[in-house]
């Protein structure tokens, strides 16, 4: 069966709630473990049903944001997803009381229940009116990016398309690409100022109604951080201050002499090479064909697994009007799919997204088996699938980048680790946000530009007035839909990071250990996992550092002026 053919239907809510009231009435202090065993089994039977529906509206509804019927099917499920919640929070308290519970955590594993425990204290059916608000916001933000169609040099693009512009040899394209971008933006910040203002206010409230000090606490709870703090968090950014912030002020400079500018603009940060940035070398079907023989040769289970995602049409990589923007990683219960998700622009970033996103749907193709509370693991853990994969990729990056390889490497490591300041400067700015809610969207963008000059200072607007007074963060998604989920792709560089190392160590043995995080899936928690494959802890003051060098040195013995 191919995507295309995946039937959506959808669900008769009142036949779930009575088939999910009769289930929860078999979880009880009377019940044998017997019978609470078959009758978790059967609620994840049916809440892997309804999950299926809303996960085929919400690729759907992205594939195509005009289609009239899954926009209305996507409104559909924000009204009521709340609603289904209740349920999830009974369950959560029923088999946290259960009598049996020793035998169900011997059946399903400890964490179900320490992430059962944080469910009960981030929902209450007295907070479903704001839960639907919340979504219907993300909805909103997404589809008013999604509606940008921007004339440009003889042509109309979206945003996404926007990017080959921005690294355009020629300085004057790359500049008047920035201030079009921009003014798509501006034209819009009154919207968009509202939109997160409301969002802002509204997660607040809720997590007052919830009993939390501020929404800080109950972001963390809500993406399932069971063994960190915003404390360790800070320590962790103060890290990537101290000893990447400097590397990265050092590898702009690098990039500036290349491409023989005294005095780099934001225009500029985007071209690393005067002969071009690195460029796959063929169009999306070719880059597929490269990608299908780099899994066949990885391993056994890679070639399975891709061969599995062709053969049932698991990726839209093509970027057309009215697609959402980004790229995404999905996973679709009833058919035991993943489903891959992106906007190829001719860049490098298509390759970049292709192994990335292939990360996240080999983890999840490698424990579809696992109960549904463990197939993913928490947000933190799973980029570290993704982004490690983009580094386990290197041996046949050759494929993708012919006369480019070299080129590649270079830029693919250094902007990784460029990535880390931006990356802690949005997790910065979020927690000065939630902290202090009542900010005005003035005090919000020079909170932004701030933060921004802390660990990006090399950033030089130039006459983009609109981006110089501090509203960068507008194209930020995650900022609007997901907060505080970006500082999860750092923490996952760091580890892929030491991926790289092991990889260029020995292969064979840094997949083998890949694979085993890979089926571990959710299992077990973020530093539990990661020391369950011997990775080292990034809240650990010293770790940074140690990461770091052996790509500095790396770096370091690269002549990149002659690439």
């Amino acid at each position: 069966m191919k995507f295309k053919d995946f039937k959506y239907e959808r669900p008769n809510l009142e036949e779930y709630v009575e088939h999910a009231k009769r289930i929860l009435s078999l979880l009880g202090e009377n019940e044998s473990l017997e019978t609470e065993v078959k009758a978790i089994k059967e609620w994840f039977d049916i809440n892997d049903e309804i999950e299926s529906m809303i996960t085929l509206v919400s690729i759907r509804n992205s594939l195509n944001t005009q289609d009239e019927f899954y926009e209305l099917e996507q409104d559909f499920f924000n009204d009521n997803i709340p609603e289904l919640q209740q349920y999830d929070h009974i369950f959560s308290s029923k088999i946290l009381k259960s009598k049996n519970r020793k035998g169900l955590e011997k059946e399903f594993g400890e964490l179900l229940f320490k992430s059962a425990e944080l469910r009960q204290k981030t929902f209450d059916p007295k907070i479903i009116p704001l839960l639907q608000q919340e979504n219907k916001l993300s909805t909103e933000y997404s589809k008013l990016l999604a509606s940008a169609k921007l004339e440009f040099e003889g042509g109309t693009y979206n945003l996404s398309q926007m990017g080959p512009f921005l690294q355009n040899l020629n300085r004057d394209i790359r500049h008047k690409a920035q201030l079009k971008v921009s003014e798509f933006f501006e034209n819009n910040e009154e919207q968009l100022d509202r939109i997160y203002d409301d969002m802002v206010k509204v997660r607040t409230k809720i997590a007052h109604e919830l009993g939390y000090e501020n929404y800080v606490q109950l972001g963390y709870d809500r993406l399932g951080r069971t063994d960190y703090d915003y404390k360790d968090v800070k320590n962790y950014r103060d890290q990537i201050y101290r000893d990447v912030v400097p590397l990265v002020v050092e590898l702009k400079k690098r990039d500036a002499k290349r491409i023989g500018i005294d005095n780099p603009k934001s225009y500029d940060l985007s071209l690393a090479f005067l002969t071009g940035n690195p460029t796959p070398k063929g169009d999306r079907a070719w880059q597929v064909d490269v990608a299908k023989n780099m899994y066949t040769e990885m391993s056994p289970e890679t070639k399975e697994f891709f061969n599995f995602m062709l053969e049932h049409d698991l990726l839209d990589l093509d970027s057309v009007p009215g697609k959402a923007g980004g790229g995404y990683c999905t996973y679709i219960p009833k058919y035991k799919t993943p489903f891959i998700f992106a906007n190829f622009n001719g860049t490098s970033h298509d390759v970049d997204v292709l192994t990335h996103e292939a990360g996240h749907a080999f983890q999840v193709y490698s424990s579809r088996d696992n109960i549904p509370a463990y197939r993913w693991p928490t947000y933190e853990a799973a980029e570290i699938h993704s982004m490690s994969m983009e580094f386990l990729a290197w041996p046949w990056i050759g494929g993708f980048f012919k006369e480019d390889t070299e080129k590649y490497k270079f830029y693919h490591l250094a902007s990784s680790i460029s990535f880390l300041p931006y990356g802690v400067a949005v997790d910065e700015f979020q927690h000065e946000i939630y902290f202090n809610p009542v900010m005005t969207p003035e005090e919000r963008k020079a909170t932004w530009r701030k933060i921004e000059k802390k660990y990006l200072p090399f950033k030089d607007y130039d006459d983009d007035l609109f981006m110089e007074k501090g509203t960068f963060w507008y194209r930020q998604g995650h900022i609007f839909g997901s907060p505080f989920y970006y500082i999860d792709y750092t923490l996952a560089q760091v580890l892929a990071f030491q991926y790289w190392v092991k990889s260029c160590e020995n292969h064979k043995e840094a997949f083998k250990s890949y694979l085993g995080l890979c089926r571990l899936g959710g299992s077990k928690s973020f530093v539990n996992l990661i020391e369950a494959v011997n990775l080292n802890n990034p809240f650990k003051d010293g770790t940074v550092k140690k990461v770091i060098e052996p790509l500095k040195r790396y770096l370091d013995s690269v002549n990149d002026q002659d690439l």
